[in-house]
């Protein structure tokens, strides 16, 4: 894909408009998963893990990807780890449109085991990097075939659990009516025309969310901002848009499962894109040698996955205003790592 050279301001004027095409269709997606899930009577859980997540993630799997076979390891590794806790505070910020604490909705532990099989598999990526990734087999890295397996085996356990039904929401608010932009016709819609529309829309995430990586990156040089910061940071929070809309949009129409899962799932997708990427590497393991931002991005995912874990568990929590304190506590965490990620960047 040939982009013409721009100007900083250029830059800054497409990465705006190629945001907004991908807020809309992010936006657009999220009635449609939530009005197939009730079609096809699918727990709204199990669509944000594996739907919505995987949809909102494609930007990150394309620009991972490419960066990869660019053979560009801090890139790689700033994007997907950074994105973790920058998609914590996205569900953090959609509590703001919740009425009310998000992790006091659920009506089942899953979400909790959810967030408990993420704080595992970050942790072992932790220790993978401090040890360095020791054992190579054919160029990659045991250690990222370890993550691999280690997703798969959490998916299968969060599948076999979806059907437990052991929690009841609580303080849940009065529903309202359908906010905009609500889309309109989607009741009179098939079931076909809904998934042709679902495919358009995560056609038009991929794509514009690509644009986004593009002139994220351009703005980054022509600004004058390290690559390392810029990975962790303005190019995390350009793929991390999908997800931003997405989340926010199922919060504003009562599917507090669905965003809760879609951020979960999407940061157990970056955990695994690192055997891909680590098989497109060439250098060596992708894992090796890492810089101290990489374990540094790792453990503030895992703290601010930690936060909401207890949020999950304590089911009545203290507010302040409409906002659970555990999504204030993870917004405070996610600027105090872009205060540290600034400092050793």
């Amino acid at each position: 894909m040939h982009i013409p050279a721009t100007t900083l301001t250029q830059s800054i004027f497409c990465f705006a408009f190629c945001a907004a095409i991908v807020w809309f269709s992010g936006a657009r997606l999220a009635y449609l998963v939530d009005d197939l899930a009730d079609r096809f009577k699918m727990a709204k859980s199990l669509m944000g893990l594996l739907v919505l997540s995987l949809a909102t993630s494609l930007p990150e799997v394309a620009t991972t990807l490419s960066a990869a076979i660019q053979q560009s390891r801090d890139l790689v590794l700033n994007n997907l780890f950074g994105g973790i806790a920058l998609q914590t505070a996205i569900l953090a910020m959609s509590d703001f449109w919740a009425r009310g604490a998000i992790t006091n909705y659920p009506r089942k532990a899953n979400h909790a085991l959810e967030a408990t099989l993420l704080v595992f598999l970050l942790s072992v990526a932790l220790i993978i990097v401090n040890l360095g990734e020791t054992f190579v087999l054919w160029g990659v890295g045991l250690g990222s075939c370890l993550i691999a397996l280690l997703y798969v085996a959490a998916i299968w356990l969060l599948r076999r659990y979806d059907a437990s039904s052991d929690w009841v929401p609580v303080d849940l608010p009065d529903p309202d009516p359908l906010p905009f932009p609500a889309p309109s016709g989607l009741a009179e819609s098939g079931n076909a025309s809904l998934i042709w529309q679902s495919l358009a829309a995560c056609a038009a995430i991929l794509l514009f969310g690509l644009l986004i990586v593009v002139f994220a990156q351009r703005i980054a040089d022509q600004s004058g901002l390290g690559t390392g910061f810029v990975g962790v940071t303005l190019l995390a929070a350009a793929t991390s848009l999908p997800e931003l809309t997405t989340s926010i949009t199922a919060v504003r129409i009562g599917a507090y499962t669905m965003a809760i899962s879609n951020i979960f799932g999407s940061n157990l997708i970056m955990l695994v894109l690192v055997f891909p990427a680590d098989i497109l590497f060439r250098a060596g393991p992708i894992l090796q040698g890492t810089p101290p931002m990489v374990s540094l991005a790792l453990s503030f995912g895992i703290a601010v996955t930690a936060i909401y874990l207890i949020g999950l568990i304590v089911r009545r929590k203290p507010k302040l205003g409409f906002v659970g304190l555990d999504s204030i506590l993870v917004l405070l965490t996610f600027l105090a790592s872009m205060a540290a990620y600034y400092y050793v960047r």
